[in-house]
């Protein structure tokens, strides 16, 4: 799919509340992009960095003292921008193409209308972080709190392992959830919108649909 028509990598964020499946979407991406030739990289925020791995144990893990809304917003900017800066950027300069598990449109639902922020005064922010950097396409697996945490307990063996936002009740993990299909409803040509209860290979199937058109 690389040509001298697309010397920029494409980037490709998945976006989502916590069980949705992006990490075997994300794999299963990267898989098919490699069957084509292409250069693909795939990486998770926070983090993708040696310092943005740092900040995401001190902003996910519990054990680290009372972590403030505003706090909690500027250090996941803070890693936002490393990894921009030391990772994304750099990759899609040499047209590699990046996927990332989760980028700013989270921070818009979680800390912009999860704590209560504001989408302007979060975006502002990063903006900043990140120069303005979008991603080409970002694919939205939609879930239920209910179902997402069933997933997260199935997949931990029975025993639920959560950490620090996904501790939250899952009233606040509701409004992530509208939060992010508000976000993709105001920029459709943006996103790719799925129910992420399908099965795993039929969601990969519409994932490729979608991209063949950004190809």
């Amino acid at each position: 799919m690389q040509s001298s028509s697309l010397p920029r990598g494409l980037f490709i964020a998945f976006e989502g509340g916590d069980g949705a499946g992006k990490s075997t979407q994300l794999r299963l991406l990267r898989e098919a992009l490699q069957g084509h030739g292409d250069r693909v990289v795939t990486t998770r925020e926070p983090g993708g960095t040696e310092i943005g791995e740092k900040l995401r144990a001190l902003v996910l893990e519990h054990g680290h003292g009372q972590i403030d809304a505003r706090t909690e917003a500027l250090m996941y900017a803070a890693a936002r921008a490393a990894h921009v800066a030391q990772f994304i950027s750099p990759q899609l300069t040499q047209g590699t193409h990046v996927v990332s598990d989760r980028f700013v449109d989270s921070s818009l639902a979680y800390q912009g209308v999860g704590r209560a922020l504001g989408i302007d005064q979060v975006a502002a922010i990063n903006n900043f972080a990140t120069d303005s950097l979008r991603p080409d396409l970002t694919i939205l697996l939609d879930i239920s709190a209910a179902d997402g945490r069933s997933r997260r307990i199935a997949g931990s063996g029975g025993i639920e392992v959560s950490d620090r936002l996904e501790s939250e009740p899952d009233e606040f993990h509701e409004r992530i959830r509208q939060a992010f299909l508000t976000l993709a409803k105001a920029e459709p040509e943006r996103y790719l919108v799925l129910d992420a209860n399908q099965p795993a290979q039929e969601l990969h199937s519409q994932i490729m649909d979608r991209l063949q058109a950004v190809l």
